[in-house]
This record gives structure tokens, sequence and C-alpha cells, in this order.
């Protein structure tokens, strides 16, 4: 526990700094379609790849998506680039009418600013390849990351290392997402520290900087 306390005293500032900054992204409709888009790239792959990519693609204009143009971006920065295209152009078809962004007028009717855990059911039952880990990643880098948190890798290994589970587990179900969100929850309370500050930090413990 000292040693996440000291690691949470460096990095506090940076975390927060973040935090804010994806707050701002909910200003922005491009941005928050960006995140989208990034969050659907990162299964598997390298974030900062992703990132890149997502600039790519903003590039050559939404108008200019197809299976061609997008996959010719991904090709080497994300795995599984044919599936992620695909998955890309259904988010297209189902956010933007007549090339105008309507991303955050759709969530606004999910609920979003009441009830984040609702509108997070909504994104993986409506959007092709995000499934709980990425909407929750989705919905924290547009600014409502309060009660929800991305259980990955990164996260599962720190969860055991500080004794919130015993080990990590082989394959999540979404009881079992669910659960190991409350795990986590619960963790922050009883020591201080926001649970998605928490994911940040041990995102951060892990990669050796705090990106997205």
């Amino acid at each position: 526990m000292r040693e996440l306390r000291e690691s949470y005293a460096k990095l506090c500032g940076i975390i927060k700094e973040r935090l804010s900054e994806f707050k701002a992204n909910w200003l922005d409709e491009k941005a928050v379609f960006a995140e989208l888009i990034f969050c659907l790239l990162t299964p598997q792959s390298k974030a900062v790849s992703c990132y890149e990519a997502v600039r790519e693609l903003f590039a050559i204009g939404i108008e200019n998506w197809n299976m061609h143009s997008v996959e010719n971006v991904l090709k080497g920065k994300t795995r599984f680039h044919r599936r992620k295209a695909r998955n890309i152009l259904q988010a297209k078809e189902l956010f933007v009418c007549k090339n105008k962004l309507k991303i955050k007028e759709i969530l606004q009717k999910q609920h979003i600013n009441e009830d984040r855990l609702k509108t997070r059911e909504w994104l993986v039952r409506n959007v092709r390849g995000l499934g709980l880990k990425e909407a929750s990643h989705f919905l924290r880098n547009i600014g409502f990351y309060e009660n929800i948190a991305i259980i990955d890798r990164h996260i599962l290994k720190n969860m055991e290392k500080y004794g919130i589970i015993s080990k990590v587990p082989k394959a999540i179900t979404k009881k079992r997402y669910y659960e190991l969100e409350h795990k986590l929850r619960e963790f922050g309370m009883r020591i201080g520290i926001p649970m998605h500050e928490i994911d940040m930090l041990f995102w951060a413990s892990e990669t050796g900087f705090v990106f997205k």
C-alpha cells in the first residue's frame, strides 16, 4: 500500500490533468467521435499506434471513409485491421447523418448525463466492436468516468498484485466484469483514491506513462 500511495502522490497531478482533458472532449463533437474510433481500434493493439491511425483517418475526412481508405490507414497500425475497418464504417453509419456528426445528440438520448452505466449498456448492444471494456474506455475518454472501470490486463495484473482478486481470470463474462468493477470500487473507497484514478494509476504503473 505504501508503494501504491507513493506512486499516486507522484502521478496524481498528471492523472487529474488528463481527466480534465477528457471532460473537455465532450465539448467537441468531432473529439467525441474520434475517441469512439480510438476505442474501436485499441483491442490487442498499441494505444499510441491507434491514436496515430485516428489522426490519419480524420485528416482524410469522414466523408471519404470507405472500406479501402480505412483499411489503408489501419494496416500496420492495429491488429485485425479489416474487422476494425468494418466496425468503424458501421459506427459512421450509426452516428453520421448526411456527413454531419450526431453522436452527442444520440448519446444524450441514451441518458449519458444521468446514467452512464445505462449508456454503456446501450453502446455494447449497438456499436459493433465495443465490449464492456471498450465502452468504458470510450466513456472515460469523453469525461464520463465516474463509477466505471476499464478492466483490462494491466488493471487485472495490479488487482492481483494488491490482493483485490486472488488471481487473474482466464476469461471475463459480463457478470464477472461487473464483479471486478465492484471490487475495484470498494478498494478505492477503502484507500481513499477514486476508482477512475486507480484505473489510470494501475495503467501508468504497467506502461510507464499516463496516456488515454
